[in-house]
């Protein structure tokens, strides 16, 4: 049975004896043919009718849909019978052949006995209750049945005649050699044609289905033949892609992304992939939209594809968008550190070797403005530092903010000598640029350092460190100038050795690559048991050897590593000490120094004074030393610091007496226990007798002041001796040893330097 709605093909048979009852046999006639379709649940029902006194027929042949929707237009003309059906089969004979070639199924059932004509039999019994019999009686008889695909039909052969001329015993009229002939030259054409327009019918509604889907889908859809031309698209596609039909995918793509969507399409044809997709940027009108096209197979005899496509613009903008502020600051708009580094990485990986110069340039007095104009003033300042900045280099060089107020300037195809004009440019127009924030008025100037791009150099932070080094000399000079970068310059040399010493600080405090050493300081006019010495810090490169502490001690003030430092010193002193305790306490005194940087450091205070809390067996042999010019420039800071080891019972000695100006005035505030003669008037106090009268006067202040007297660069024994002879506490130099490791250290017991013993016998033997 068909799954499709049962259809009514009725075959109504007339003549004109009829007359008057022609249209009421017809009607009674149509109910009587649908009740036998519904009974026997088949497709459809041929009638013939037929009366006695007359066998001549005519044919009218229609299709009617039951569910009175449609009308199907294969059977919708009038034809004859024997003529015109037979000539509209044979023009789909196309449709039948395709019907045998699937193979359906075909049954003709001329057996009466066999069910469905048993069961027709069944059915005839009681349909005269659906007959007028007033009018007339129709006897119906099942002759046969055919069964084609899915379709089923039974022809019946019916009689009806007057009640007055028919007795219920007559027989009605035999059709069965009519039927027999017409079922052999048209009943299984019937069947066919009927069965392929059903067929025709569903595959119409299939299709008409599947174009409403596909017109109606929410995303962008087309089907693309083998040329790569669409030839079907829907109403988003017709709206978004703006395609026709007929045109080629490859139109409105930029010629760079054509390979990329040939590679897409070859991998879904050729099979490598069931589904592919690439996303590519199409040119429609004035915009450039980015479009996600996925292509698949869409299972056709034309070997197309389907392609459906996804609108991803927002993506890439929201991502170029992303990029752009990951490259860029902010505040000003320029290239920021990152992406400046950047191109200086192609630069150095480039096989042109162009040639360049980077030139790092820093506000002068920046601070000033943000302190007394606040942060925004200071915003503000910056960006039209910026905006004149790109106005007064070279087309083509990039200006970027690296950070704070601090620029940098990337020179393309640049000499000394343009480099040099660019930064005397920027220096003198700057310096004319006035800034005013809430009428007050701000002095505007840069700091310049100049370098040539080395493209020999190991990396790009080795060009940008000869730039930041000649900038802080610029700096240093006085600020408002430039200056170029000459590994042959003194200056620059120690700059630049510094900053390279930082790199090595950094890195020698994460993988404690520092050692400690001691020097001793030997008491001239006492005999004491115990050791007093200074401890010192050596930084120990990967070969083994020492860097001196000329080199990185300047460098770790000079970038805020000092405090860093000093922490490293006495957290590993105070564990030296704590693994050797009998040493530690046999000694007299350990002196360790502070930098200034660490006395202005809160946390650097804060941190040491709970690390001093936690060693009360140590702290009272510990002795901190400051400089004098730390002392003087931070006499707050030094005056806390003293007010802070008071209570643990550490000294305090004041190192390089005598260096500063004021150094006589500062004693009066400053309660010190040792002070430490700079050098200077150490070293030719044997032959200089300005350098002896300091030093005596320095001897009768302490005595007077209460606090005793170290001289330090005790080169030779002679000088030992006549800084005893003038009334000297301590000595300390090489005459007397030089520094060594710590940790080679075995006794803290005191043996009397030899020179002063050997004279103190010559002494008593006289």
């Amino acid at each position: 049975m068909a799954e499709s709605t049962p259809q009514l093909l009725k075959l109504a048979l007339a003549n004109g004896s009829l007359q008057d009852s022609k249209n009421t046999s017809i009607m009674i006639l149509d109910d009587v043919l649908a009740f036998v379709c519904k009974q026997l649940n088949c497709d459809a029902v041929f009638a013939i009718k037929s009366c006695h006194s007359n066998n001549t027929f005519s044919a009218s042949l229609e299709v009617v849909d039951t569910s009175i929707t449609t009308v199907v237009s294969h059977f919708r003309d009038y034809f004859s019978f024997q003529g015109q059906l037979t000539q509209a089969i044979e023009s789909d004979q196309v449709l039948i052949d395709a019907l045998l070639s699937h193979q359906q199924p075909i049954h003709i059932f001329q057996d009466l006995t066999s069910p469905v004509s048993q069961q027709a039999q069944k059915i005839s019994q009681h349909l005269s209750q659906h007959i007028d019999k007033s009018v007339q009686i129709l006897h119906c008889e099942v002759t046969s049945a055919v069964c084609v695909g899915n379709v089923t039909m039974v022809l019946i052969a019916t009689t009806f005649q007057p009640v007055t001329a028919l007795s219920m015993s007559e027989k009605p009229l035999s059709c069965e050699s009519f039927w027999q002939s017409m079922l052999d030259e048209h009943c299984f054409q019937l069947a066919s044609a009927f069965e392929l327009t059903r067929l025709s019918t569903l595959l119409d509604s299939k299709e008409k289905q599947y174009q409403e889907l596909f017109s109606h889908l929410p995303m962008a859809c087309a089907l693309i033949d083998v040329a790569d031309k669409v030839v079907l698209q829907n109403h988003v596609s017709e709206n978004m892609l703006k395609f026709q039909i007929g045109q080629s995918l490859f139109d409105g793509l930029r010629h760079d992304d054509h390979a990329l969507l040939k590679d897409t399409l070859h991998i879904v044809r050729q099979g490598v992939l069931r589904q592919a997709w690439c996303e590519v940027p199409l040119k429609l009108g004035l915009t450039t939209h980015w479009y996600k096209m996925s292509f698949c197979h869409a299972l056709n005899s034309q070997k197309q594809l389907l392609l459906m496509v996804e609108d991803v613009t927002e993506r890439y903008r929201l991502a170029d968008e992303l990029t752009f502020h990951s490259n860029h600051d902010a505040l000003t708009g320029l290239p920021n550190r990152v992406q400046f580094e950047g191109m200086l990485d192609e630069l150095l990986a480039g096989d042109e070797n162009i040639p360049a110069c980077v030139a790092f340039l820093d506000l002068d007095q920046f601070q000033v403005v943000n302190d007394l104009s606040g942060h925004q003033a200071g915003d503000e300042l910056l960006q039209q530092v910026s905006k004149r900045l790109k106005q007064l280099v070279r087309k083509g060089d990039v200006v970027a903010r690296l950070g704070g107020d601090e620029f940098g300037i990337l020179m393309y195809y640049s000499d000394e000598v343009s480099a040099k004009q660019v930064a005397k440019r920027i220096c003198q127009q700057l310096s004319e640029h006035e800034f005013k924030w809430k009428k007050v008025k701000h002095n505007v100037s840069m700091s310049i350092g100049i370098s040539t791009f080395d493209h020999h150099a190991k990396d790009i932070y080795e060009v940008m460190s000869q730039a930041d080094a000649a900038c802080r000399l610029a700096k240093e000079e006085g600020r408002n100038r430039w200056h170029y970068f000459n590994s042959d310059d003194p200056q620059v040399h120690i700059l630049y050795t510094q900053m390279v010493a930082s790199v090595d600080i950094t890195g020698a405090l994460a993988l404690n690559q520092f050692e400690l050493f001691y020097q001793l300081i030997e008491p001239l006019n006492k005999n004491e048991h115990g050791l007093h010495m200074e401890i010192l810090l050596r930084m120990v490169q990967e070969d083994g050897t020492f860097v001196s502490p000329a080199i990185f001690l300047p460098a770790a003030e000079r970038y805020n590593l000092a405090s860093r430092v000093d922490q490293w010193v006495i957290d590993n002193l105070l564990k030296w000490g704590g693994a050797n305790l009998n040493i530690w306490r046999e000694m007299s005194m350990v002196s360790v120094n502070l930098s200034a940087m660490s006395l202005a450091d809160q946390k650097f205070m804060g941190w040491l004074e709970m690390r001093l809390m936690v060693e009360p067996e140590l702290v009272d042999k510990l002795c901190f030393e400051i400089t004098e010019t730390a002392a003087v420039s931070q006499l707050e800071q030094a005056t806390a610091l003293i007010d802070l080891l008071r209570p643990l019972g550490c000294k305090l000695a004041l190192d390089d007496f005598g260096s500063g100006f004021s150094s006589f005035a500062y004693l009066k505030t400053l309660d010190v226990d040792f002070v430490k003669i700079d050098g200077q008037f150490v070293v030719n106090i044997c032959s200089d007798r300005s350098d002896k009268a300091i030093v005596s006067a320095i001897c009768q202040l302490a005595k007077d002041m209460d606090f005793e007297v170290i001289a330090e660069f005790v080169e030779t024994a002679d000088i030992g001796l006549k800084l005893k002879s003038l009334g000297v506490d301590y000595a300390q130099g090489y005459a007397i040893n030089k520094p060594c490791p710590l940790s080679t250290l075995e006794s803290g017991i005191r043996s009397p330097w030899l020179a002063l013993h050997s004279t103190d016998k010559v002494n008593n033997d006289s």
